[in-house]
């Protein structure tokens, strides 16, 4: 498999010199994107190894905006997790809803995972698109050790979303689900 990789890669980088048809080219790339993503959320580092390798973006997203490191950190994969750190993808990007890779992992209840994304540079207290944090997130799936971890990181546990829940508040198990009058 790491063969055919290497083999499409440089067929893509080969056809955009060539300039053939926008159609095959269109088919590559997305042939491309599958294994990477593939690669990501299934924990194949050899396959993960050539893309960084090759120079391929790190950062690029799936049709729902997921990255690959979003991908890696929902199911669990540590060790693709660490390997797209390193390299550089970019762990405060959002998907389509404002979600990040820390609070998929926090969904997930992947504990060393939300610990390493929570050690990265990204603002603890960032908000998805619906005024929710990554705290909120622990607070809400009963995630005691990231709600520790996260406020220990600077998170404002007390921060409300539109509809006046915060992470303490969501923790206690008093969820509003109308924002108050």
């Amino acid at each position: 498999m790491r063969i055919y990789l290497s083999l499409l890669l440089s067929c893509l980088s080969f056809a955009a010199l060539a300039a053939p048809a926008e159609q095959d080219s269109a088919a590559l790339k997305a042939q491309l994107q599958d294994y990477y993503f593939n690669a990501a959320r299934e924990g194949n580092v050899a396959m993960l190894d050539t893309f960084i390798e090759a120079g391929y973006s790190l950062d690029t997203r799936d049709p729902k905006g997921y990255t690959a490191l979003m991908l890696a950190a929902y199911h669990g994969e540590g060790e693709v997790v660490d390997k797209l750190l390193a390299a550089g993808a970019d762990a405060c990007a959002r998907d389509q809803r404002g979600n990040t890779a820390l609070m998929g992992a926090i969904f997930k209840g992947e504990v060393q995972i939300a610990r390493r994304l929570m050690a990265t540079r990204c603002n603890p207290d960032q908000r998805n698109d619906a005024g929710q944090t990554a705290a909120m997130y622990a607070g809400l799936f009963k995630r005691a050790e990231m709600l520790e971890a996260l406020k220990a990181r600077g998170a404002d546990l007390n921060a409300e979303d539109p509809l006046g829940n915060s992470a303490a508040r969501l923790a206690s198990g008093e969820i509003r689900t109308a924002a108050p009058r």
